[in-house]
């Protein structure tokens, strides 16, 4: 497995990361449930921001996909198991108390 790079992995206080851990990981299901329960968590904000890149990117490539032609038609299942994974992997490191960004598109904040 490679090296995860430095800016692959960010910071948080452990208390921030304890009592929070439980919001993070909900946030791939709602991403905006951390910002009303839990605002003043850094923690929880990263990955509710995580969530929310994964829901752009998810409903930005089904309406690509979706007016191609056939081979976007082909592509769609294949780009949902993606998403799918990739929404699994915030989960679990939400849960886990770890702040990795998703792969691809997760080095860009949109909640600052």
């Amino acid at each position: 497995m490679s090296e995860l790079m430095p800016e692959q992995i960010s910071t948080f206080e452990q208390t921030d990361i304890d009592n929070n851990k439980t919001m993070a990981g909900l946030a791939y299901f709602i991403f905006f449930l951390p910002l009303l329960v839990c605002p003043q968590s850094k923690y929880a904000r990263f990955h509710a921001n995580q969530a929310l890149l994964l829901l752009i990117v998810s409903i930005a490539g089904n309406l690509v996909l979706g007016i191609i032609p056939v081979i976007g038609w082909i592509l769609t299942p294949v780009f949902a198991l993606a998403v799918f994974a990739l929404a699994i992997i915030g989960l679990i490191n939400g849960f886990n108390g770890k702040a990795i960004r998703l792969p691809l598109f997760g080095k860009y904040d949109i909640l600052k």
